[in-house]
């Protein structure tokens, strides 16, 4: 059995935020009566696209940690990336309901830009030094495919 900790600790760090940021949707829908769209409430939209924005950004930083551990034994470095990004989207929901500009929404986004290029640089590096025939586990063919 393969267990990814890295992967596992940030997907359910991840998803608790989306939750998180589900139910402060749910909270201003509810105080400001407005169940479809925002309907010109400034901070419905902006807890709206505080959520859609990580739905947006978790799913690639997610495929990236999961490749990246299945490549690689999960070192502190990843470690350190997966929860730079989870810090940077926590930040990031954080700063979307104040003022702008503020350092929560501003550092929240750096974080995971800087995380999510780290991850990208990473999973290229680490395909361009496997050679293309090896997949880790699957058993290697003599015979090549016709």
């Amino acid at each position: 059995m393969i267990v990814l900790p890295v992967s596992l600790t940030t997907a359910g760090a991840l998803a608790l935020i989306h939750l998180w940021l589900a139910f402060r949707v749910s909270q201003q829908r509810m105080a400001s009566k407005v169940m479809v769209g925002d309907q010109g409430d400034p901070v419905l939209l902006a807890r709206m696209r505080a959520h859609a924005n990580n739905a947006e950004y978790a799913p690639f930083a997610m495929i990236l940690i999961v490749l990246v551990e299945l490549a690689r034994e999960p070192g502190w470095w990843l470690w350190a990336i997966a929860g730079l990004f989870v810090v940077g989207r926590l930040a990031h929901g954080l700063g979307m309901v104040r003022p702008a500009p503020n350092p929560l929404r501003a550092g929240g986004i750096m974080l995971t830009w800087a995380a999510l290029a780290a991850l990208a640089v990473w999973a290229i590096v680490i395909a361009r030094q496997t050679p293309a025939t090896v997949v880790r586990g699957a058993p290697a063919t003599a015979t090549p495919m016709a």
